[in-house]
């Protein structure tokens, strides 16, 4: 149960990061770069909460 609610709470902060990254008065190929960045590292914390890594 432990996994699946931290799972849920990885998954609302990443779409919470990538929503105020799209809210950031930056260029648009900075805010690109920002938002692989974000997703990247969301699912690496993702991958190591189901004991992948």
């Amino acid at each position: 149960m432990s996994i699946i609610i931290s799972i849920l709470i990885t998954a609302l902060v990443i779409a919470l990061v990538l929503y105020l990254v799209q809210k950031l008065p930056i260029d648009s190929t900075m805010k690109q770069m920002a938002q692989i960045v974000v997703v990247v590292v969301g699912i690496v914390l993702l991958l190591s909460s189901l004991d992948v890594f």
